[in-house]
């Protein structure tokens, strides 16, 4: 059998050309495989990046269990952090059950009373008293249209049930993510920094680092903010007579992480006041909250985010909202990244010179 000649050397054009197809195909295939988990992978890496100089300090203070305890404790304590509000809330939930219970019981038996407060609506009060009468004082009214609730409920709390379990996957994927992420910071990072040199030249850290900033400030007005809402919404709930003050501030700052969702807990406390016949203090809560929420959002936060890295506060702005509306929650914090780094790009483009980064930008 003859023997094959052996291969001649491609050019080196050709070399870098296979590599390219091979590198892009590789990406694609990977990305296409690991679609389903990418959101919770930067998740992880988002909040490595808000807890890094905490991280930093503690690491400096117990070198010996960077392997292994160190990591594991803090990715524990973020658990901790997420988990304890949520488990405030069912249990707080679990209380009113059996009063819910009793009053549904009720309803279907005697019908459900009109609420005081409609006779002092200004306007439509003829026209919710009609349709209150028609699908709820009565007995049968009241049964009629309960059933018709709980068909629905139960539709959604199916479909909220799925929901509940692909976010707890996703959430305890996002949690090893921030283990291992944290575990081996000291090689990722400087694994980021060589290959951000490589591609982008000199300005592949200066990038890398206004990321960074961006992430951090963004959370530190996330957390700022939502801290100072959940506060001060917990005075005013206090004040109005909102059932478990202290239940629906902390969901108020919770809440607060995402735009406008804030305003939903306020609206759902002033119903409940509007519901046990107290219009005026569910008015005034109402009032008093949206306008609070409204202001802050639209200038606090933004200029809490856009101070780290020196944005305008209309790209800041953009940057939140047009994140949220393409992202979801995660735009919160890719949106101002993103903007921050055009704007670098930009200056560098125009030459008036880029965002600033290292000592001089930290916040």
């Amino acid at each position: 059998m003859t023997a094959l000649p052996p291969p001649t050397e491609p050019p080196p054009v050709n070399h870098r050309v296979a590599r390219i197809i091979l590198t892009l195909a590789v990406v694609a295939l990977a990305g296409w495989i690991t679609a389903g988990f990418l959101r919770a992978i930067l998740w992880g890496g988002i909040i490595a990046i808000a807890i890094a100089p905490l991280y930093q300090r503690l690491e400096a203070r117990w070198p010996g269990g960077r392997r292994g305890a160190l990591p594991a404790l803090v990715t524990l304590g973020v658990a901790v952090l997420f988990i304890a509000p949520l488990t405030m809330a069912v249990v707080e939930a679990t209380h009113e059950v059996h009063q819910l219970a009793l009053w549904l019981t009720t309803a279907r038996a005697q019908g459900i009373p009109l609420p005081a407060f409609v006779d002092s609506l200004p306007v439509g009060r003829e026209a919710v008293t009609r349709w209150w009468a028609a699908t709820l004082a009565t007995p049968d009214a009241a049964a009629g249209t309960l059933d018709k609730a709980n068909v629905i409920v139960l539709r959604h709390t199916r479909l909220f049930g799925a929901d509940v379990l692909r976010r707890a996957v996703a959430f305890a994927f996002a949690l090893l993510t921030l283990f291992f992420l944290l575990r081996d910071r000291a090689k990722v990072a400087a694994q980021a920094r060589y290959a951000g040199e490589r591609l982008f030249g000199a300005s592949g850290e200066q990038v890398a680092e206004l990321i960074l900033l961006s992430v951090r400030g963004t959370i530190n007005g996330l957390v700022l903010v939502g801290l100072g809402e959940g506060v001060v919404m917990s005075v005013v709930y206090t004040v109005g007579g909102v059932p478990h003050p202290l239940l629906f501030g902390v969901l108020t700052g919770v809440a607060a992480a995402i735009p406008m969702g804030a305003a939903v807990l306020i609206a759902v406390a002033a119903l409940v006041l509007l519901a046990a016949g107290s219009a005026v203090a569910g008015i005034a809560v109402a009032a008093v909250g949206l306008v609070f929420v409204l202001v802050v959002d639209h200038t606090l936060r933004p200029a809490l985010i856009g101070s780290t890295t020196r944005l305008p506060f209309l790209l800041v702005l953009v940057g939140i909202l047009g994140g949220v509306e393409t992202l979801g929650l995660l735009g919160l914090f890719v949106g101002p990244a993103v903007m921050a780094v055009l704007v670098m790009l930009w200056r560098e483009f125009v030459g008036v010179g880029a965002a600033p980064t290292g000592s001089d930008a930290r916040p």
